[in-house]
């Protein structure tokens, strides 16, 4: 498949900061103001709010937040399959690599066009592999059932299916044969990793692919995911809470914190010189075998009510640095560098503010 870069004027952003990676970067996804709410009795429960994200063709970015900051909802709402009654607004934009094809509207998509664009174009790894596969079929039926609904050559697909299997060290022909039950968690992760890949989409979305696997398994299943984007010129979104595992695998990280993007920058960056406290928050909590247990410091409090989000930053009820503004307003997204972006107010006095214990190892 041909790859094409594609021009991008410079955007401001409606707080008036450029965002970073837009300034003549390949851009493959395009989020403007994408939001995700449901109507509750006791009020609207905003999931997701006003995010802006430029996603590069070919990168890895991992998108990381404590349980409950939007991860799950940013990645349904980039495929258009927030289930009802919620309610998806913004903008979803695709390029494909195509030299013909148009941007595609992903929001707008009526459901044929919908479906399409989620296995061939942009495919999703769920939570739980288990759940992901009908127990009375063996995986073999899966990936042909997968190719028949897409009209795909069956014979070149199982080939393509047995090509991924083995870059994923699994034997294709057991595997094939073999009824979800029979293999361990871990294969039948990476039996579910083929399977999204097996009609040659271009994005490849994972929401806690590794949240039920053993550390051994977790590490393993990282190492692969970056082989495989070499070798299929794949672009990956990895939604995880667990901030050192998806540094040693994303070119860049974005931190949610109440359903909004508190701090994005490449991985180095982020986890060497991050700027807003809730992201130092994350690392200081961190688990690290060259820090004192006397140096781990929990998150105090807890992340607000989607029904009831304060006012000005929505950090600032559990943020050492709070002033009388951040309660009042909110703030904007500002450069810290070229590819490195806060929104805080006090950002630059973060060091003193907010030390760091030991890093993460990458």
């Amino acid at each position: 498949m041909s790859k094409t870069s594609s021009t991008l004027h410079e955007r401001q952003s409606s707080n008036g900061t450029a965002d970073s990676g837009s300034t003549g970067e390949d851009i493959i996804l395009e989020c403007r103001d994408l939001s995700v709410a449901f109507e509750m009795d006791r009020g609207t429960s905003r999931v997701l709010h006003n995010v802006d994200i430029d996603i590069r063709r070919g990168e890895i970015i991992g998108i990381v937040g404590e349980s409950g900051s939007g991860k799950s909802m940013f990645a349904s709402a980039l495929l258009n399959a927030v289930v009802d009654p919620g309610k998806t607004s913004g903008t979803v934009t695709y390029h494909p690599s195509d030299d013909e094809s148009d941007p595609v509207d992903v929001l707008g998509l009526d459901k044929g066009p919908l479906r399409t664009l989620r296995w061939e174009d942009i495919s999703m790894v769920f939570q739980g592999a288990m759940s992901s596969f009908n127990p009375t079929m063996d995986f073999r039926e899966h990936f042909v059932e997968t190719l028949d609904a897409h009209d795909y050559d069956v014979v070149e697909g199982i080939e393509r299916a047995e090509e991924l299997l083995a870059d994923l060290y699994l034997d294709p022909d057991r595997v094939l044969d073999s009824y979800p039950h029979e293999l361990s968690g871990g294969m039948k992760q990476r039996a579910l990793i083929a399977l999204a890949l097996v009609l040659e989409p271009e994005v490849l979305v994972m929401d806690e692919p590794t949240a039920a696997l053993d550390l051994l398994m977790q590490r393993s299943i990282i190492s692969l995911l970056s082989d495989l984007r070499d070798k299929y010129d794949l672009t990956m979104v990895f939604i995880t809470h667990d901030l050192p595992l998806v540094t040693k695998l994303a070119d860049r990280i974005g931190v949610l914190y109440a359903f909004e993007f508190a701090e994005v920058g490449n991985t180095a960056e982020m986890v060497e010189n991050p700027r807003h406290p809730y992201t130092r928050a994350l690392l200081n909590a961190t688990p690290n075998l060259d820090a004192p247990l006397s140096e781990m410091r929990p998150i105090e409090g807890s992340a607000p009510d989607p029904v009831n989000v304060p006012a000005g930053c929505p950090y600032h009820e559990r943020c050492p640095m709070a002033t009388a503004d951040c309660e009042d307003v909110k703030p904007p997204m500002e450069l810290v560098t070229d590819t490195h972006e806060v929104a805080c107010h006090h950002w630059r006095d973060v060091d003193d503010e907010v030390p760091l214990s030991v890093g993460v190892e990458r």
